[in-house]
């Protein structure tokens, strides 16, 4: 196989892994309507009462639209927050927008209105929460005593010293009034029922969107030792809420056990193994030994590029882990410690560091790294795909592209070198998808 065609092969990979990722396909699959009420993964739910949909996430807008299309006018209203641009049209369920990855005034607002959506219901009304990644983001309700611009420099400092999704969502739980678990609280006696795309590894459902349906495992006692450990500085309001929580000064977030969550049912509908099997599919389908190195996969994204190098290069000399025509696939959220001031994201500074290591191999191997929602990092790219030449296609030799990972700067070297992937808003997130082909 020449280049061309493994990059046209990469890309099909992709397409097929999107498609089992979208909420039309996932939600169609796990909800169905069922006399006065509906079912989730066979588990049956009567709705005696209203059912009133809400959610947050960068899927919401597809999640809602699914929804509607599945349970019609069981569905009493509903109001959904995703991000600015992610608009779908729906009849029932109102759409909301807001910022992401750092939360702004439009999504207090938005979550004020959820909040008087789902107040004064009855334990015979059942709320019907979607949520997706970016969730956390998309609903921010501060905790007293904290602003929105507080909670914005805290997210804006923690994603730039390269904070994982956990790491930023035990600290985001314990700014604010809606998350890790305080949903519920908002609901009550109402029941609520879950669907969950997850972009968390692991499935864990109070660190998807900061669990607001869900008992929390952290405390803030975590969320004070965070901020410490990046030796970040917050905004005052913030490290007396933490210092005081951590005291027990003021109550910290509904915990396991708590009766609250008896009237909770969370479903993960989706999540990056689901991802990962359709594109392991279709990868053999177009002749591709596959295999599967992780769907789990962490670190700095410049480190991971480097080590699936150590990969392609071992498939070209040894046959190992698999002989060509190899494809070796894997999944799941590095992160990107910004010490630079160039645009990029972390699939891009991945397919970066995976090219430059790759520069002068002879023979025919690509690598491809994408968000599965469209969007890597503040940019309008949804990753990188990139080959052995991708620096020779850019110009400027090996200095050129060492010069933009240390400025993290990938996407201006990707643009030139023509290896960008750009998909537009997917309006879905299960975590980002690494492909590698050698022919």
């Amino acid at each position: 196989m020449t280049i061309t065609e493994l990059r046209a092969s990469a890309r099909a990979i992709w397409e097929a892994a999107l498609e089992a990722a979208r909420p039309e396909t996932c939600v169609s699959e796990a909800l169905q309507a069922a006399g006065d009420g509906f079912t989730v993964d066979g588990a049956r739910y009567a709705t005696p009462g209203r059912l009133i949909v809400v959610g947050a996430g960068k899927a919401g807008a597809a999640m809602a639209q699914t929804v509607e299309r599945i349970l019609g006018d069981r569905i009493s209203t509903g109001r959904v927050v995703t991000k600015h641009g992610h608009r779908l049209p729906t009849r029932r369920i109102e759409i909301l927008e807001a910022g992401h990855p750092v939360p702004d005034a439009a999504g207090v607002a938005a979550a004020m209105k959820v909040r008087e959506m789902v107040r004064g219901l009855s334990s015979d009304d059942v709320v019907l929460c979607l949520i997706s990644g970016g969730g956390s983001a998309l609903l921010p309700a501060p905790a007293d005593g904290v602003t929105l611009d507080d909670k914005q420099a805290v997210t804006s400092r923690l994603l730039r010293a390269g904070a994982d999704i956990r790491e930023l969502n035990a600290v985001r739980k314990h700014l604010s009034a809606v998350k890790g678990g305080r949903l519920m609280e908002w609901a009550a006696p109402a029941r609520v029922v879950s669907l969950v795309m997850s972009d968390v590894i692991g499935d864990p459902m109070d660190f998807i969107a900061s669990g607001p349906t869900a008992p929390d495992s952290t405390t803030f006692a975590d969320a004070l030792e965070i901020v410490r450990n990046y030796g970040i500085e917050v905004p005052a309001s913030v490290r007396e809420r933490f210092e005081r929580g951590a005291r027990g000064a003021i109550p910290d977030t509904p915990k396991p056990g708590d009766a609250m969550f008896e009237r909770a049912h969370n479903h993960i509908v989706a999540n990056n193994r689901r991802l990962v099997a359709a594109a392991r599919a279709k990868a053999e389908r177009l002749g591709f030994r596959t295999l599967i190195l992780s769907t789990e996969v962490e670190g700095e994204a410049r480190d991971v590029g480097a080590f699936f190098a150590s990969v392609a290069r071992e498939i070209g000399v040894g046959g190992n882990p698999a002989a060509a025509p190899a494809c070796i696939l894997a999944a799941g959220e590095t992160t990107v410690t910004v010490r630079g001031s160039g645009r990029g994201g972390r699939n891009q500074e991945m397919a970066l560091a995976w090219a430059l290591r790759m520069r002068g191999w002879t023979r025919p191997v690509c690598f491809a790294s994408v968000a599965t929602d469209g969007t890597d990092g503040p940019t309008d790219a949804a990753g990188g795909l990139v080959d052995p030449d991708t620096c020779t296609r850019r110009g400027g030799g090996d200095r050129a592209a060492e010069t933009s990972l240390r400025s993290n700067d990938s996407y201006t070297f990707l643009e030139a070198a023509g290896d960008l992937i750009r998909t537009g808003p997917t309006r879905t997130n299960l975590m980002d998808l690494q492909i590698l082909l050698a022919g």
